[in-house]
């Protein structure tokens, strides 16, 4: 009687084990998307839907589990940080800035992310180091003075009006380069590097276009101031 009992008790076990499995593979959780802001301080925004794709190998898609960030270079801590670390251990900021692309199209978008300066700072940057290198999961690279990224609270975003960057806009993370052309604004960010080579190139760059890419000239040449 009490083996009958022991083996009823150990199909009992199996049965639901089994049941944990199965559903554990086929009841997967879905991601919700969330409601775009079109809206902000009274000030119309842009919808994330209105970019060009012009990546230089398409969309790319990175999974959260394995992303890390690598800050290397010319800094003292070398800092090696995951997806969640890094939008939960540094202050958050949110701005509205415009995208201008020398393709001849803009996007206003509220941007919310971190300071580039903050993850600086507990890297402690070189005294030596005069450029931020950023690279791309792509093999895309661009490059921004260390002094302007210290000096406008540049960001790295991870959403943009208020919804969690799609993987065609940068997920996990594109740079706000403000004031700068598109082409500076680089997305899906892996490692950033402090450099003394003022003479770096990135992609574009290498390739003929401006290093400096300031704006003001550009919009002015469009027509829109």
């Amino acid at each position: 009687m009490m083996c009958k009992k022991g083996l009823f008790l150990i199909i009992i076990t199996i049965v639901i084990v089994a049941s944990a499995i199965y559903m554990n593979q086929t009841n997967t959780v879905r991601r919700l998307e969330g409601v775009e802001v079109r809206e902000y301080a009274g000030q119309n925004l842009s919808s994330i839907y209105d970019f060009r794709e012009n990546s230089i190998k398409g969309p790319q898609y990175i999974e959260n589990e394995s992303y890390r960030l690598i800050v290397s270079g010319l800094v003292e801590n070398l800092l090696e940080l995951k997806y969640d670390e890094i939008i939960t251990e540094y202050p958050l900021y949110e701005k509205v800035v415009t995208l201008y692309c020398v393709e001849g199209w803009d996007v206003t978008l509220l941007w919310e992310g971190i300071l580039i300066e903050d993850m600086l700072d507990k890297a402690e940057v070189n005294p030596q180091a005069k450029i931020v290198i950023f690279y791309a999961y792509d093999g895309y690279s661009t490059s921004l003075p260390l002094n302007y990224v210290f000096e406008n609270d540049i960001m790295m975003a991870y959403k943009m009006n208020g919804i969690v960057l799609p993987p065609e806009r940068g997920y996990p993370f594109q740079l706000v380069a403000e004031s700068k052309l598109g082409y500076k604004w680089i997305k899906w960010i892996t490692k950033i590097e402090l450099s003394a080579d003022v003479n770096y190139e990135g992609y574009w760059e290498s390739r003929g276009y401006s290093n400096e890419a300031d704006l003001p000239g550009f919009i002015s040449r469009r027509g829109d101031v």
